[in-house]
């Protein structure tokens, strides 16, 4: 009898292959067991008609209040980080707070932003 792989095995001969052999080999154990690849679509269809989720906005501002008790630089590297402004810009927007640093964003993006900003001491708000 011929010795089982391990999943360790698989997956190391796996990184090995190209993108055509992986798609033959896909095309081939679907083939072998009479499944499909194709990710279930039916499944999604009940949860819409469970009725009205709750909604909450859909897009949302991240407004820089003020310094608080963070150190000036600290708030101006965050900032250059979450908008991608060069540091001479994200300096300006810093020197103009109160003022948005990002808008029409999702609620969850703001919320990570905000706690990045907060964690360097500076004071956010989301509206």
């Amino acid at each position: 009898m011929a010795e089982k792989l391990t999943n360790e095995q698989i997956i190391d001969t796996l990184k090995q292959m190209s993108a055509l052999e992986l798609k033959a080999l896909v095309d081939d154990v679907c083939k072998e067991f009479g499944v499909t690849a194709a990710a279930p679509t039916a499944a999604a269809a009940p949860a819409e008609e469970e009725g009205p989720a709750k909604k909450g906005p859909t897009e949302v501002s991240l407004f820089l209040k003020g310094l608080g008790s963070a150190s000036k630089v600290a708030v101006i590297k965050a900032v250059q980080t979450i908008t991608g402004l060069g540091l001479m810009d994200a300096k300006k927007l810093v020197d103009s707070a109160p003022v948005a640093v990002k808008e029409k964003i999702s609620p969850v993006e703001a919320e990570a932003y905000k706690k990045t900003l907060t964690d360097v001491g500076a004071d956010a708000e989301v509206k």
